[in-house]
């Protein structure tokens, strides 16, 4: 994250603590990730909108989970960094990217979920999956443009290059610059981050008060009723997930940006345990989605079972057609 500052304070004095909860937890993400991309776009009955948005948002966490073993490379080794400025703008960048593209999938899922419970004729003329692709596009679009001042706002800090004629110690990181501090990019962009898990809480906050609403005043008189009640449950969680993963994240960059005034040395150390908190949270919320959908979503389970199956009766036909012609060409040698 571009807010991770001084190696000799908090989470640096825990790197064996982190890395154990770190490497497990990456793990398990990129298979859960990797599971929901392919159980989607192999199985056409998964091409739900709903599905759709949740396998770009499984992209979105795939790419900050192979972020993670950089994450763990300056944990152990703050400096120097050895990959370069543009490798230090563009993952950092990356990571800013898929955090807000994470958050504005969540929104426009539930928003979609909203028009499905809360207005379904109007539901059924908007939403198709060709525009749901086009959405998602979008979405992906103003991330993009949203963290493009993370390029200019972190590089790898020459000034931390110390030596003399007998010794030369390299201290480069790759950090928010000096400069993003004194301009005030570094407040502009800790706003818009705020801005942007701050908004969209009020509005999942207001539609899933109103599809609540909705649910409980409509009587249970179809199948499709409560298939969209177990869907909006899903999602809820997902939400709430989202809330207790990211809301130490963004407390910690706002507790950070206070810390750069000189005197304000308590709030300094402060940020430095939100910071180790909300990495593992970060993380966590990356990975946990594919585990609540498997346990929330009987239709997901047995898409995977089923992707899971074929994928293992495939593999095990080629291998006894390969034993079979193994056996006949050695038959016929024989002959």
């Amino acid at each position: 994250h571009w807010f991770d500052s001084d190696q000799n304070i908090s989470i640096f004095n825990f790197p064996v603590c982190v890395t154990v909860i770190y490497i497990p937890l990456m793990l398990f993400g990129l298979l859960g990730n990797i599971l929901t991309i392919l159980v989607v776009w192999l199985r056409p009955h998964m091409r739900s909108s709903t599905y759709l948005y949740l396998s770009s948002m499984a992209i979105s966490d795939l790419l900050i989970l192979l972020l993670l073993p950089l994450d763990l490379y300056k944990l152990w080794r703050p400096a120097p960094w050895p990959l370069g400025d543009l490798a230090c703008k563009l993952t950092m960048f990356l990571s800013e990217c898929c955090t807000f593209c994470t958050i504005l999938h969540i929104t426009f899922l539930s928003l979609e979920r909203y028009l499905a419970v809360c207005w379904p004729i109007t539901a059924k003329t908007m939403v198709t999956r060709r525009r749901t692709r086009a959405l998602i596009g979008c979405l992906w679009l103003g991330a993009i443009i949203s963290a493009a001042p993370v390029l200019v706002m972190v590089g790898v800090d020459e000034e931390g290059v110390d030596g003399s004629q007998s010794k030369k110690i390299d201290r480069r990181e790759c950090r928010c610059t000096h400069y993003a501090v004194t301009s005030g990019l570094l407040s502009a962009m800790t706003i818009v981050s705020n801005l942007y898990f701050l908004v969209p809480f009020c509005i999942l906050g207001l539609v899933y008060s109103l599809i609540g609403r909705t649910l409980w005043l409509r009587p249970q008189s179809s199948r499709k009723d409560q298939s969209q009640r177990h869907t909006v449950k899903m999602l809820g969680v997902i939400v709430l997930a989202f809330v207790l993963c990211w809301l130490p994240f963004h407390v910690g960059r706002t507790i950070f940006s206070f810390s750069l005034n000189p005197d304000a040395l308590f709030f300094y150390y402060l940020s430095q345990y939100f910071n180790l908190v909300s990495s593992v949270l970060f993380y966590l919320s990356a990975a946990v989605n594919p585990l609540l959908y498997n346990l929330m979503s009987a239709r997901y389970r047995h898409a995977v079972h089923s992707l899971m199956h074929t994928h293992c009766h495939t593999q095990s036909h080629q291998v006894h057609i390969e034993l079979s012609n193994c056996w006949t060409s050695k038959s016929l040698n024989s002959m």
